[in-house]
């Protein structure tokens, strides 16, 4: 039985490390020749580009334009959408997703004369809650990777991989699913770049042959590989021959040898009546819930937190989003800019002629459609009242210092400090919820483990920096305040801790309005210049007492209109080190502000402010003996090979958080 081949060459004019000036030499050198190619051998290759690739070509050569459109109009090629602008889908808000399959599908219909039904996921990060939104945008089938799923999932048969499947979401949504495969797509660049001879190749793809039916992705990755370098690392293969030439003569032989026969993407979805096919798979996993293609090194946290000032420009493009969900005078275009400004590109190995064109049109879209009115305000220290801890307060409410511990008492909540350990939550009680603290420190010999024989906070802050010593706030608070806010109806506690890396302001308010009971958490980290490396704050740390372990989850929304639910029954480490240059291996995109954490009768929510800085969420669940601990930490810098240290000056790093609690007869809605 012959092997099916199928093809998703991907099309990005705006790769990060290409100049603008470029791109004339990309279409000449890499677009055409893929064209060219499926014109001469008459092969239904699949195609992929965002809308924006697509509108750039156009003003450039549209000739280009035409040759596809006349390609697909004959059902030589087949074309692949994916979006206006390569938006990591799992990182944004679903109004942004929404948008950015909207006004793909627009473009694609005036330059193309149609809309495509099926779609690439950008750069593989795949999410349950994106399924609706390709659904609504009319795709009937997506393309993801199988590898980094299959490995969360080996209960998956892996003959699984040669047929589609159906992606289901957690609330009911399916959508047909046709692979890419991480291994294959490198292996053909090895091919390509002369590092493996066809030989080599061919015995590789043989491999794959099989007397069952199968489809087998060929190629699913970028085409601004071939016969151009876009000097994104210093270790890309030596330009040396012609690379199409070897692609032509791959794809020659391949036609020649009746073991292989070459059919377009949608045609795998055919398969679907085999033995095999069509089973309905949750491709997420609470260990990974946005699987991204390739090795672990190439994880989510490169768009999220890294790169040049990923944390800066995510931050500042989520204020453009606020602006623009409340401006009922918004339109296509500032949509369409905004979807621009938050492409993946702009966020790993851009130039620095690039970079500070987009930090120059983000900081002028910024100021055009008001988002500095999102901007959060610098933590004002009002100086020392180490004698006067004990401000006039409203009936219910008490403060109490001890040599170590600051306590702060409401009707409904009760928080004790540490102020030996730069003011971390020792532990947090909401008195309507359990009798037990929920979250706070577990002391050191608590768990009865020597690898565990250690303090775990809550609401502190770990800098690790290669080359540096580890730093955090664990540290003695100076200026302590206390004071009562008429305003807000809250005790505002505030210190100050001395970082090597700069001067910390701590605050906390403990709220008291009716019917609601919450503190927020702020930080200010005022210093010279960031650090490269893994900057964590934010931790909450879960009382074993309080959570039922055998029915933890944590639930957050990634990139979608509903929560995506994880129960935690395996270990888990989102923040692990991949490597000494990687320093996590994964976040949550928590697109709409808020994570939960807790058990089947009562939870923890925290609220994270990503207009003032757009963090990352991380789960570590691990069973200790008969207990276990189970944490959130919020991250606001991690390291890759994207990173870059900067000599610019930098404002103060602020963030905010909100943490409440809900038995689950409450409504969980925002505080």
């Amino acid at each position: 039985m012959t092997l099916q081949l199928y093809t998703v060459f991907h099309l990005n004019i705006a790769y990060s490390s290409i100049e603008k000036e470029q791109r004339p030499e990309v279409i000449r050198r890499c677009y055409w020749p893929l064209l060219r190619l499926a014109g001469e051998y008459n092969l239904p290759l699949g195609i992929e580009a965002t809308a924006y690739t697509l509108e750039s070509v156009a003003d450039i050569d549209s000739e280009w334009i035409a040759e596809l459109r006349w390609l697909t109009s004959k059902g030589i090629c087949e074309f692949v959408g994916s979006g206006y602008s390569q938006v990591i889908g799992p990182l944004v808000p679903a109004e942004v997703n929404a948008a950015d399959l909207r006004l793909g599908n627009q473009a694609y219909e005036q330059l193309l004369g149609f809309r495509p039904d099926i779609a690439l996921v950008n750069e593989q990060a795949y999410s349950a809650g994106l399924l609706q939104h390709y659904l609504d945008a009319g795709y009937r089938a997506i393309a993801i990777e199988w590898d980094n799923p299959y490995r969360c999932h080996p209960e998956w048969d892996p003959e699984w991989r040669y047929l589609p499947q159906i992606a289901c979401g957690q609330h009911g949504e399916e959508i047909s699913v046709i692979w890419n495969n991480a291994i294959a797509f490198q292996k053909f660049q090895r091919y390509a770049h002369g590092e493996i001879e066809l030989d080599e190749y061919l015995e590789y793809l043989c491999g794959h042959l099989s007397d069952k039916p199968r489809s087998f992705s060929l190629y699913g990755n970028d085409v601004e590989i071939f016969n151009f370098r876009p000097s994104r690392f210093e270790t890309e293969a030596v330009l040396q021959e012609d690379e199409w030439q070897r692609i032509r003569q791959l794809f020659k032989t391949l036609l020649a040898d009746g073991r292989f026969q070459f059919i377009c993407p949608s045609q795998v979805l055919e398969l679907m009546w085999a033995s095999g096919a069509g089973n309905r798979l949750h491709p997420e996993s609470p260990e990974q819930p946005i699987p991204v293609k390739k090795q672990g090194k190439y994880n989510i946290t490169r768009w999220a937190i890294t790169g040049h000032d990923d944390l800066g420009i995510n931050t500042a493009c989520w204020r453009i989003y606020e602006s623009l969900k409340t401006d009922l005078t918004s339109n296509d275009d500032d949509w369409r800019e905004l979807c621009y400004l938050w492409s993946s590109d702009f966020r790993t190995h851009i130039t620095e002629k690039r970079w500070k064109a987009y930090k120059d049109r983000l900081l002028t879209f910024e100021k055009k459609v008001g988002a500095d009115r999102f901007r959060s305000r610098l933590i004002s220290i009002t100086g020392s009242q180490q004698n006067d801890l004990l401000p006039d307060l409203p009936a219910g409410m008490h403060v109490a210092r001890n040599r170590y511990y600051l306590t702060v008492e409401t009707d409904a909540i009760n928080i004790r400090l540490n102020c030996r350990r730069g003011l971390a939550i020792d532990a947090l009680w909401f008195k309507d919820i359990s009798e037990h603290w929920l979250c706070g420190t577990m002391h050191h010999g608590y768990y009865d483990d020597i690898n565990w024989g250690a303090d775990y906070y809550t609401g502190h802050l770990v800098l690790e920096s290669p080359g540096h010593r580890k730093i955090t706030d664990l540290e003695p608070a100076e200026d302590i305040s206390v004071a009562y806010e008429h305003d807000s109806e809250s005790i505002r506690v505030q210190g100050k801790i001395q970082l090597d890396c700069g001067d910390l302001y701590k605050s906390f308010h403990i709220h008291r309005r009716k019917g609601q009971s919450f503190i927020d958490i702020n930080y200010q980290l005022d210093w010279s210049k960031p650090m490269v490396g893994s900057l964590r704050l934010g931790y909450i740390t879960i009382n074993p007492e309080a959570f039922s372990q055998q029915n933890l989850f944590y639930a957050t929304h990634n990139g979608g209109h509903e929560l995506e639910y994880f129960k935690i029954t395996e270990p888990i480490n989102h923040g692990e080190a991949v490597s000494f240059l990687i320093s996590a291996k994964h976040v949550l995109g928590c697109t709409s502000s808020v994570i939960k954490l807790g058990d089947h009768r009562h939870h923890i929510n925290v609220i994270v402010d990503k207009s003032a800085s757009n963090q990352a969420g991380m789960i570590h669940y691990q069973k200790i003996g008969d207990s276990y601990i189970c944490r959130l930490i919020w991250s606001a810098r991690e390291m890759d090979d994207t990173s870059r240290t900067t000599d610019e000056a930098v404002d103060p790093l602020r963030c905010s958080l909100r943490v409440y609690a809900h038995t689950h007869t409450q409504l969980c809605e925002k505080v």
